[in-house]
């Protein structure tokens, strides 16, 4: 089929889609073609302008993500569609069954795992009969766990050490800020679960993203964790990783879709890490702001209170913000014959917004120029099993860490 373009960027107008437009646009090689897509020609047209002469001939592509014609129209007119248009779980089912139907590949920046269960139920399918690469999760949520994850994977192969046993992400320090976007996915997946008590059951689940349930290995309880608490063998304090209730059902698919590769009965966890004098003040400090947050957001009554609070949906950090911050993290993995690996995985710029933009951003690059080097599998993908190796290169290449130690 002939395209029109190599990338589309759904959403280029909101937030994080200007930021990953300017990556893009500063990024892409020569002859990339690019277009700018959302519902209003004049906001598309603004971000063209705001990038420059690079921009000048991106074509304008005026799309609905309740239109579900033009969004067919709009996957079957280029190789890849970007999309920064959520919450997903409300706006991105369409998109997705448009671009499995028409053999694009795609890629977002979703953490919901209800959508992105819907997804696998509804695309994946589709996706491997058309040949279409459907990438969830190409920013902070979840590449840097799934690369560490695969990183420690292949180490393990290389040094014959056997397959993984356990794997503990712990962030080591991460500066950043949040968007209304965000506090916007994470208030209607509370709500859904709410009143749904199979959605419930499903974000609960640490297979809620496995392609069959019923063929993961029974490891018991496998909680995320909740509460703050001082490690025994290291004297060092973890308390609850936001995100860690998505990314550990990503990774967990990962596993699942390489036919349990990793380890069979590889256990996976994420926690924050704090160590010196007040490492015990700061897990507590975290934990009690995470919990107040979901606990707000929960209450319908106080959320106009809280919207005042928060950032509004199409808003984020400012540019000092997004410029300044970074975050460091390390994957400690352990194999069944008792060998280690650390896998180190950090970058300059705020995680969820400048460092997502570079994430997103070289996704798209490799779903569109990469195609030889990228794994041979379709169907509803996770960043490792969907990109692997190529956009490591590629990170590595933006000035991202992502090294293994023995």
């Amino acid at each position: 089929m002939a395209h029109d373009v190599d990338i589309v960027l759904f959403g280029a107008s909101g937030f994080v889609g200007r930021l990953t437009a300017a990556h893009l646009a500063a990024h892409a090689p020569a002859g990339t073609r690019i277009a700018l897509a959302g519902r209003s020609r004049e906001r598309l047209a603004a971000v063209a302008r705001d990038l420059g002469p690079v921009a000048a001939d991106w074509p304008l592509v005026a799309a609905d993500a309740a239109d579900t014609a033009s969004l067919r129209t709009l996957a079957e007119s280029t190789r890849v569609v970007v999309s920064t248009v959520g919450p997903y779980l409300r706006h991105g089912l369409p998109l997705v069954q448009a671009c499995a139907r028409a053999g694009t590949h795609y890629a977002d920046l979703t953490g919901e795992v209800l959508f992105v269960r819907a997804s696998i139920d509804a695309a994946d399918e589709a996706a491997r009969a058309s040949g279409a690469r459907i990438v969830h999760s190409c920013g902070f949520d979840s590449v840097p766990s799934d690369l560490a994850v695969l990183l420690a994977h292949e180490w393990a192969q290389a040094h014959d050490a056997g397959p993984l046993a356990s794997a503990t992400l712990e962030v080591l320090s991460a500066r950043g800020g949040f968007s209304g976007g965000t506090v916007d996915s994470l208030r209607l997946q509370l709500d859904t679960a709410r009143r749904d008590p199979g959605a419930r059951r499903l974000v609960a689940d640490p297979y809620a993203l496995s392609p069959d349930r019923a063929g993961e290995p029974d490891l018991g309880r496998q909680r995320d964790v909740f509460g703050p608490h001082r490690r025994a063998a290291t004297g060092d304090w973890v308390a609850p990783f936001v995100m860690a209730p998505y990314n550990t059902r990503v990774v967990r698919r990962s596993n699942a879709l390489l036919d349990h590769a990793y380890g069979p009965r590889l256990r996976y966890a994420e926690v924050m890490a704090f160590s010196g004098r007040t490492a015990a003040l700061r897990a507590g400090a975290v934990t009690g702001v995470l919990a107040g947050l979901t606990g707000l957001l929960a209450v319908r009554p106080l959320r106009p209170l809280l919207d005042r609070l928060l950032p509004a949906p199409g808003t984020g950090p400012g540019e000092r913000t997004r410029r300044t911050g970074h975050f460091r993290l390390r994957l400690d993995a352990r194999t069944d014959s008792g060998r280690r690996a650390a896998v180190t995985v950090a970058a300059q710029g705020d995680p969820g917004y400048a460092a997502t933009a570079v994430m997103l951003g070289e996704s798209a690059l490799a779903l569109a120029l990469d195609g030889d080097r990228l794994p041979a599998r379709a169907g509803v993908l996770t960043p490792a099993t969907g990109l692997g190796a190529p956009l490591v290169d590629r990170l590595r290449r933006r000035g991202f860490t992502l090294d293994v130690a023995a």
